[in-house]
């Protein structure tokens, strides 16, 4: 398999045409790294280990980065159920002035991100880690109050809406921040949920008023210690991807065929930001080896001279993703399958 070489990744969210393909997922999953890898990940390996690990099995597969925390920092909530849809309406734990001041907070500072100058001395030559978030600004303000209880709170008790944003908006500046002082990490993904299939979960108006000024202080953090920065959100987003590309992102990740197919929105944004993956989850999922190759293919063919693109899945790899199917889409960009003799 061909060398990490991040500078490729660079270009691409740079908006320019790489020298060769580039590859980008969010995150896939432990047994395609383990099958990759050719071994099992000890089960009391450490937080390096893990990550070395993760990273070795990026860069077999043709990858010029690795994803990764950059500490265990996150905003606790109750334990929500998680089968084929994770519930909107479980597990929180603020509802009122009261329940907010119990809320005991974590702080950013106070968790060690020492990982990360361990795992990049151990990364393979050329590559570098791309650091995401322990989800996003509007993502974890519902996890603590639950998505019907914060359309409510936003006419019942608005002030406590605005701290809440305000809270959880710049301990998440704090992460990156501390993130960004390590040499290793060459990106950061502001990974954070905006829509539903058909708009999203605020009104743009709420959107403006207390989710997308604090992802606006998070690009300039990122932009600040000169390292490009995408948002990844899945939902419909055409009523807000004007103020995405107008505060900054360097690219947008995830997409869906049956909200927009990567292959229209590349038509309509490439020349303002760079579109990462797109390649239907559900797609890769229901269709053939060779229908799955032709789409990949076709799309490298579009984007060529052009630039501003990465080749990927619309949202990540999760276990239940055939094998094949995806190594056909590694093998668009690369011209090899990492799996062969497996």
């Amino acid at each position: 398999m061909r060398n990490p070489d991040f500078s490729q990744m660079l270009k691409v969210m740079n908006r320019q045409e790489p020298d060769r393909p580039v590859l980008y997922e969010l995150f896939m999953n432990m047994p395609l790294y383990e099958l990759i890898n050719g071994e099992k990940l000890p089960k009391d390996a450490g937080d390096v280990e893990r990550l070395a690990f993760v990273a070795r099995a990026f860069a077999g597969m043709g990858y010029d980065y690795s994803s990764a925390h950059a500490s265990s920092f996150g905003f606790p909530h109750k334990e929500r159920a998680s089968l084929k849809t994770l519930s909107l309406n479980e597990g929180f734990v603020i509802t009122d002035e009261r329940s907010y001041e119990e809320y005991e907070w974590m702080e950013p500072a106070d968790v060690d991100t020492g990982m990360l100058a361990e795992v990049g001395k151990l990364l393979p030559e050329g590559m570098k880690v791309k650091v995401m978030g322990p989800g996003g600004v509007l993502e974890n303000v519902i996890g603590l109050t639950g998505y019907d209880n914060l359309c409510f709170m936003m006419y019942e008790n608005p002030k406590l809406v605005r701290q809440l944003f305000d809270d959880v908006g710049s301990r998440l500046v704090k992460y990156y921040e501390l993130a960004l002082q390590h040499e290793c990490v060459g990106m950061v993904s502001s990974n954070d949920d905006w829509g539903f299939n058909t708009q999203t979960f605020l009104t743009p108006a709420q959107m403006r008023q207390y989710v997308i000024p604090w992802h606006k202080a998070i690009v300039n953090t990122c932009h600040k210690a000169d390292r490009p920065v995408l948002l990844h959100s899945c939902g419909n987003m055409r009523d807000v991807i004007d103020d995405v590309i107008a505060i900054g992102f360097d690219a947008k990740h995830s997409y869906e065929d049956n909200i927009m197919p990567v292959e229209e929105a590349y038509e309509a944004w490439h020349d303002r930001i760079t579109l990462l993956g797109g390649i239907d989850v559900d797609f890769i999922c229901t269709k053939s080896v060779e229908e799955v190759s032709a789409r990949c293919h076709a799309m490298l063919e579009r984007v060529k001279g052009r630039g501003g693109y990465a080749l990927g899945t619309g949202n990540s790899v999760p276990e239940y993703i055939p094998l094949p199917q995806f190594m056909a889409l590694i093998e668009a960009a690369t011209g090899e399958n990492p799996l062969k003799g497996k």
